[in-house]
């Protein structure tokens, strides 16, 4: 490919990119930063210890703004509030070894609920879309977090006893979640 080429072929890129709307703003990291840390405090102050969890289960309310986040915000802030919320929360407990996983397992259950939240221009308006995005990626977080069991601990009885904890977390998160997210729609554009 002759100089002249690769120069023309960058500018022909850099024009479709400013064509996108691809600009990070001062607001969009003020408020993933504030989501991040809502899905943090209600992580760490805001739950119950499973005593009956062979590994120690928690049972938070980090799962419900998850959802709020995903659900007003959209799959991309939804991700991120899920991702580096419950992460840090990880990193900075006990469970320092569950950082990565959470990440992952958290920031995809952000990514989906906010993929169907606002599908086909429903932009989060449509509560039963919202619930299926939530049962959706519940389906996600029980796959995912038996998965990360199984590597951690290499037994199927530890993973199979985190479920009926990780579906309540689902459950609770939905029955608070949905109903404030509806509201909070009214107020936040």
């Amino acid at each position: 490919m002759k100089e002249v080429d690769v120069i023309q072929s960058n500018e022909v890129i850099e024009k479709r990119l400013e064509g996108k709307k691809n600009k990070v703003t001062a607001r969009d990291l003020a408020e993933s930063g504030l989501l991040i840390a809502l899905v943090f405090i209600a992580t760490r102050f805001i739950n119950i210890r499973l005593p009956l969890a062979s590994t120690g289960g928690l049972v938070h309310l980090g799962n419900t703004m998850l959802f709020i986040s995903a659900i007003v915000f959209g799959k991309k802030k939804g991700a991120v509030a899920g991702a580096f919320g419950m992460g840090l929360f990880d990193l900075l407990s006990e469970w320092a070894i569950w950082a990565p996983f959470t990440f992952v397992v958290r920031g995809v259950m952000g990514y989906i609920i906010g993929s169907i939240a606002w599908s086909n221009n429903k932009k989060g308006n449509d509560v039963i879309t919202n619930i299926v995005g939530i049962t959706i990626s519940g389906f996600w977080m029980i796959f995912g977090y038996y998965i990360t069991e199984m590597i951690l601990y290499g037994n199927h009885a530890k993973a199979l006893l985190s479920i009926p904890g990780n579906v309540t977390q689902i459950v609770i998160g939905l029955i608070i979640g949905v109903p404030i997210a509806k509201v909070l729609k009214r107020y936040i554009n």
